[in-house]
């Protein structure tokens, strides 16, 4: 699309064509060599610093300069990144004073970021500056839309940590956000919209809108393209959170390797199948942390009814989401870590129907429904990890799900290993004792594995752990011993009690 200068138009009430172009990127910071938006400085030079305010694009797609003097000086808009062009639109619209920051190039003044100020110029630190800073960086954060979809559509400074609850800063956000928001929930954002604003429906069913409106607009909806991982990197991760379990640890870098080639998630999740105590959700959260996703727990022991995770209907005066609508709202974004733990448990339910049939659909990546929300959410950025103690209690349906890892239990010698090099050492960290105020002979690492030589996992040596270093600095503190040294009749007396 050519630029062009409205500065010789004959006929005053004749409709200007867009002066700018449009780029798609995906960057999530701005700077000079990545603007927001750039202005045409061929008639002058910018300051670093700038205020003014955009034209209502209906008239000019312009800034106009605030100078020293008093007067104004119009440079036209020449770039703008694609998911900005309804932000702009919505400054020039409400005539907001705005300060630019940039850097005049060759090709432009580029512009780096944007704040709203006081009237004569000074910095403004208000909520509605606190909003544009939100906005500016949920835009960053999102995927740029398609260009012809905008087309067709009429760190220093960081936003608060604020909320949109209000009509009028939801509003705000829709017009804002444009295109950056997936098709569907933009339509129900806006008959919810309306719903909220309307005075022929009930106060309840307006409060109820509002609500809903509040929470699917606090979630930054991501698209599901994920960048490339560091395999070195995730492996480091592995290797510092699990000892052993090589097979465990190959079947994830598996799925990094995948994710790397395709940019997107695997079909199926992960099933993590162990006695208890075997560090499943330890990996579970190393793979959260692999990925760079925030996470969320979904205990399934604790769910009697479906109802507790599809929400309940607007219909009722106490109606709220459900658990899994929760955890989007909690992690703030559309692409999070979902871990269910005790799968096993989930099909004994005791209300009315069984909680794994809703776990389904949102295991199938096509979208899950919330009753509250009353819109299609879409999952595809989701990733879940299952634990579990017995898959014989889990149906086929819910089995077919997930990619199957059976978790061993540990070897006398591998917990040897963890107790001496990983728990105790752990332990002793947090209770700040050195390592040469509390040791122990071989004999009496023996004695430990030997007295749990029938329990599974590694929570009840990490508990004997705990009472052995309690116990060292308790002779430190209290008898006035430089050291102890533990031995395989100390260990089997004090673990015994």
């Amino acid at each position: 699309m050519p630029v062009f200068d409205f500065n010789n138009i004959p006929e005053p009430d004749v409709v200007p064509e867009c002066t700018y172009t449009t780029f798609a990127s995906d960057e999530n910071v701005s700077s000079a060599d990545k603007p927001l938006l750039v202005l045409d400085n061929s008639k002058k030079a910018w300051k670093h610093h700038s205020c003014g305010t955009f034209t209502n694009q209906n008239k000019r797609t312009a800034f106009e300069f605030k100078e020293d003097d008093g007067s104004t000086v119009i440079a036209d808009i020449k770039k703008v990144d694609a998911r900005f062009v309804s932000l702009l639109r919505w400054l020039g619209e409400n005539h907001i004073p705005v300060r630019l920051s940039g850097e005049n190039r060759e090709g432009g003044y580029m512009v780096y970021r944007i704040r709203e100020t006081a009237f004569g110029g000074g910095t403004k630190l208000s909520a509605e500056d606190g909003f544009l800073q939100f906005m500016i960086e949920r835009l960053l954060a999102s995927n740029a839309p398609l260009l012809e979809e905008c087309e067709d559509e009429d760190l220093e400074e960081i936003g608060d940590e604020m909320k949109l609850t209000s009509l009028q800063s939801i509003t705000d956000f829709m017009i804002c956000a444009g295109r950056t928001l997936p098709d569907n929930i933009r339509l129900w954002a806006r008959r919810n919209l309306a719903v909220a604003r309307s005075h022929e429906v009930s106060p309840e069913e307006r409060r109820h809108a509002q609500r809903a409106l509040s929470i699917m607009m606090n979630i930054q909806w991501k698209s599901n393209y994920f960048e490339a991982i560091d395999p070195v990197a995730a492996r480091r991760i592995l290797d510092e959170e699990l000892y052993g379990m090589e097979r465990v640890k190959q079947r994830i870098m598996e799925t990094i390797i995948q994710i790397n080639r395709t940019h997107t998630l695997p079909a199926y999740g992960l099933l993590l199948v162990g006695p208890a105590g075997t560090g499943k959700s330890q990996i579970a959260y190393a793979v959260a942390r692999i990925l760079r996703l925030p996470w969320t727990t979904l205990d399934m022991s604790s769910i009697n009814d479906p109802e507790q995770l599809t929400g309940s209907s607007r219909v009722y005066a106490n109606a709220k989401p459900g658990i899994i609508m929760e955890a989007f709202s909690v992690s703030g974004e559309s692409n999070l870590v979902f871990i269910i733990n005790e799968l096993d448990k989930a099909a004994s339910g005791k209300g009315n129907g069984n909680p794994a049939d809703v776990l389904l659909t949102l295991l199938d990546n096509l979208g899950f429904t919330d009753n509250y929300m009353e819109c299609m959410i879409p999952t595809t950025g989701v990733y879940p990890i299952a634990t579990a103690n017995n898959k014989e209690q889990i149906s086929a349906p819910l089995m077919s799900r997930f990619a199957v890892i059976d978790i061993p239990d540990y070897t006398p010698d591998e917990k040897k290993i963890i107790f001496s090099k990983f728990a105790l050492p752990k332990i002793l960290k947090r209770m700040s004792l050195k390592e040469n105020e509390c040791k122990m002979t071989d004999e009496a690492l023996d004695a430990v594995i030997e007295l749990f030589s029938n329990t599974s996992g590694i929570r009840d040596l990490e508990q004997a752990a705990e009472h052995i270093a309690a116990n060292a600095l308790y002779q430190i503190e209290v008898n006035r011993v430089s050291e102890v040294v533990f031995t395989a009749e100390m260990v089997r007396s004090l673990l015994r009690d």
